[in-house]
């Protein structure tokens, strides 16, 4: 089974052909598609091939299914003894992308 480890949004994954995974977000609308350049490993029946940092000429090519929203975090900040509490969160926008091929 072939795989690859790309980089994209600060964070490395690693992905197969078929793969759902949430990614940071991306200017691009659903249903579109997504080419992820960033290629540090590739694997294959043929072998492995790894990037110093980078693989010249490998891709990984992905369709975005959503724009989503990830679970709630949240920050309670707290000072003992000095009735101080805040409690604070967000929802970081994520893009849901199929990979559909890795090319390597």
């Amino acid at each position: 089974m072939a795989y690859a480890v790309i980089r994209t949004g600060g964070k490395q994954y690693k992905v197969s052909e078929g793969d759902t995974l949430d990614v940071e977000k991306l200017d691009v609308e659903p249903g579109g598609k997504t080419q992820f350049d960033e290629v540090l490993l590739v694997a294959s029946d043929g072998g492995v091939q790894i990037g110093a940092p980078v693989l010249k000429g490998a891709s990984v090519t992905a369709d975005v299914v959503d724009q989503v929203k990830a679970d709630k975090v949240v920050a309670f900040k707290y000072r003992k003894r000095k009735g101080y509490h805040r409690t604070i969160g967000h929802r970081q926008k994520m893009t849901r992308v199929k990979i559909t091929g890795i090319r390597g």
